[in-house]
């Protein structure tokens, strides 16, 4: 029987402040591979997973925390990771005038809508399962589904996440459940093939 193509597309923020939202913290040190492929229908093969987030820099036990998920997610044979960026903007309060920088990540969105667009050209799917809630990236699907009727789009809504917009136009969406986040985790200690131990942190803030 051939199998349908599927390419998983995650919005680590997005997935990563509904997790956090929830409550779900101890769910972090997720192994995107196995959670993607636990996603699938039995007509389906995992062709490529890719995440998108972007390298904190403050403070530092934040920056150590989120270091330790990207190299244990550099572990996983066929995940890509492509980054974006933080942005820090001023800010300045109006009861004491002093200015703040508030930072907000950038280009995630776009890179997903990129890579979407892309793979449907270069017929890299046949299927495009999304990970976020972002009504942002209506426009690329839509595109999709305007020039490849054959493709489907499937959303799933990470914990405390949904988009009105994104249900309508794609073909289905469901929610991320607790099970499917608990059995798909990383081992708690992971070596390296150049010996190097990655260790899960032990305190998520």
């Amino acid at each position: 029987m051939e199998l349908y193509r599927v390419n998983a597309y995650i919005d680590g923020f997005n997935l990563y402040y509904g997790l956090r939202a929830k409550g779900w913290k101890r769910y972090y040190w997720l192994n995107l591979i196995k959670f993607a492929e636990s996603l699938l229908k039995p007509s389906q093969t995992l062709n490529a997973v890719k995440y998108f987030t972007a390298r904190v820099d403050k403070p530092p036990d934040k920056k150590a925390r989120q270091d330790a998920y990207l190299d244990a997610l550099g572990t996983l044979p066929g995940l890509q990771i492509i980054y974006g960026r933080y942005q820090y903007d001023p800010f300045t309060c109006y009861k004491c005038s002093r200015t703040y920088y508030i930072s907000h990540e950038k280009l995630s969105d776009v890179n997903i809508a990129t890579e979407l667009v892309a793979d449907a050209f270069q017929g890299n799917f046949d299927t495009a399962l999304l990970i976020s809630a972002d009504a942002d990236l209506v426009p690329p699907i839509r595109k999709i589904k305007n020039l490849f009727p054959e493709k489907k789009v499937v959303v799933f809504f990470p914990p405390e996440r949904r988009s009105a917009d994104l249900a309508r136009i794609a073909d289905q969406s469901l929610f991320i459940y607790r099970k499917k986040l608990a059995e798909n985790q990383l081992p708690e200690k992971i070596i390296r093939q150049d010996g190097y131990v990655i260790t899960k942190p032990t305190k998520w803030v």
